[in-house]
């Protein structure tokens, strides 16, 4: 009888894929820790910690659902390190007819098992991960011939596809409103009373002194008696209950809302449950609307539709992007932009309270939600203009759902403006009016926001007005900021004199801020 290893990635720990629906003694499935994962990147220690106990889990689920697994642990002697070279290894004993994969999500991993299976003397074939609502070529297809994608314009296609939140002409989304986000931008009440977040504590003390001995080098922080994440499917479905049963009725509300008060506010949490395929974004999407169906007196559209857009629009949309455009995109830097990123990216230590306290959650919990991310991380860099690939490999590192597919477009595209417009129709930058608007982090930081230069001067303010002024050969001519270069261009000649001076002071110490 022919004999097949199946190759099964930390990404890819799905449950209900095809592949399991029978046992068969003649078909065994590989899980590999390797060093080439934790090393192409300096990861958060949680990260790590996360994806090798999720894969453990999983390992022993499908052992004991009656499979056959070989499972190799980072500190196992035969383990050699490298991804690639532990298939091959396993292979080359003999023992398999046949190789199968799961295609992968990361274009590194995919051109790997390309390249090993070319020649191989067993059968090999792969299968989709059967994951995603949308294929690798929908976005491509859909925006073939066109500069710019519009993530609009897919949502609603995949809304219509899926018949999610639509009317029984199967053609109108229901309310005949498409999106919501205009009521999704408050910010949040100085005495609001957050829940407290579901934690799945347990002790990861053995694994912690693992990578230690093993010499892994890792960012971040991590209380080894107190591993917080979901690992395992029944967790992240526990998860995924206390999110529309606790969190959901304010999350489109303030989801752009940033705080010191609590580090998800109303956010899920689900983004590594979903990244690792723990579970399926369809069957989140049906329990978020279930739940509202059934409690339309304290959930509103407009909480539900802002989280179905993330989950069904903006995820597929970001994979989309990142097939019709990798390898290129990896090394896109259309305002060639190449400052390093501040020494206190990796430690949090600045007097510029937003981004002290942003980066100092993301040491300790791994974790920050969107609009830290963009407006506050990712605006000030591309405001001080660090290259890209420094920021890329930041963001890659230190956040328990960062893989490249989703990192990548978000970073370069959403947040860098790197790809020159083909995820965003503008760069997402801002003074610090926007975030005293969305944020309590002005009140207690070293900096005055109200100032434009000086020592006490919010470093955003000066360096907003200089990324405007030093780019209008690439973005003077774009309609959506064409309102900021006419503010620019009527701003008091020695002010703006010395509002540029002091942005090039802050420039040149970036590292002392």
């Amino acid at each position: 009888m022919p004999t097949t290893l199946r190759l099964i990635l930390g990404d890819q720990l799905n449950a209900n894929h095809s592949w399991f629906e029978k046992v068969d003694p003649n078909t065994t499935y590989l899980l590999v820790e390797s060093r080439s994962e934790t090393d192409y990147v300096k990861h958060h220690i949680q990260k790590v910690i996360g994806f090798f106990l999720a894969m453990r889990h999983f390992a022993d689920h499908l052992r004991k659902s009656g499979h056959q697994v070989i499972y190799i642990a980072l500190d196992d002697p035969e383990n050699r390190g490298d991804l690639g070279l532990n298939i091959q290894h396993q292979l080359n004993l003999g023992a398999f007819d046949s190789f199968e994969y799961q295609w992968p999500d990361e274009y590194r991993l995919d051109q790997m098992l390309l390249s090993i299976t070319a020649d191989l003397p067993q059968v090999v074939s792969s299968v989709d991960s059967e994951h995603f609502l949308t294929q690798r070529s929908d976005v491509a297809n859909l925006f073939a011939g066109k500069k710019q994608f519009l993530m609009e314009t897919f949502y609603r296609k995949v809304r219509r596809d899926y018949q999610i939140m639509m009317e029984a002409d199967g053609k109108t989304p229901l309310t005949g409103k498409w999106n919501y986000d205009h009521e999704n931008r408050k910010k949040l009440p100085a005495k609001e009373d957050i829940p407290e977040a579901l934690h799945f504590t347990r002790d990861v003390t053995g694994l912690v002194q693992m990578l230690e001995k093993q010499g892994v080098q890792t960012i971040g922080r991590v209380t080894p008696q107190q591993y917080t994440w979901p690992v395992t499917r029944e967790e992240s479905l526990q998860l995924l209950e206390h999110f529309v049963r606790i969190r959901l009725h304010k999350f489109g509300k303030y989801q752009d809302a940033m705080t010191e008060k609590h580090y998800l506010v109303y956010h899920s949490k689900l983004s590594f449950a979903l990244n690792t395929k723990m579970i399926h974004p369809l069957e989140v999407v049906k329990s978020v609307i279930a739940y509202w169906n059934q409690h339309p007196d304290t959930v509103d559209i407009a909480q539900v539709e802002g989280f179905v857009r993330q989950i069904i629009g903006w995820r597929e949309y970001m994979r989309g992007i990142y097939w019709a455009k990798m390898p290129e995109f990896a090394s896109m830097n259309f305002l060639d932009h190449h400052a390093s990123l501040p020494e206190w990216y990796w430690t949090g230590k600045t007097r510029m309270k937003c981004l002290s306290h942003s980066i100092t959650q993301s040491l300790d919990y791994a974790y920050a939600h969107h609009i830290q991310r963009l407006m506050i991380t990712g605006n000030f860099a591309l405001l001080l203009g660090v290259d890209p690939d420094q920021l890329d490999e930041w963001y890659l590192g230190i956040y328990m759902d960062a893989i490249e597919w989703v990192e990548i477009t978000n970073t370069r595209g959403m947040s860098q403006f790197a790809d020159g417009g083909i995820v965003g129709t503008k760069p997402y930058v801002s003074s610090a009016n926007y975030i005293h608007k969305m944020g309590h982090y002005c009140k207690n930081c070293h900096y005055d926001r109200k100032e434009k230069y000086g020592v006490n001067a919010c470093p955003f303010n000066a360096l907003y007005w200089d990324f405007y002024d030093r780019h209008r050969d690439k973005l003077g001519k774009n309609p959506r900021v064409s309102m900021m270069y006419r503010v620019l261009d009527k701003m008091n000649g020695e002010e703006k004199a010395n509002m540029l001076m002091h942005a090039q002071k802050i420039k040149a110490h970036a590292d002392n801020l």
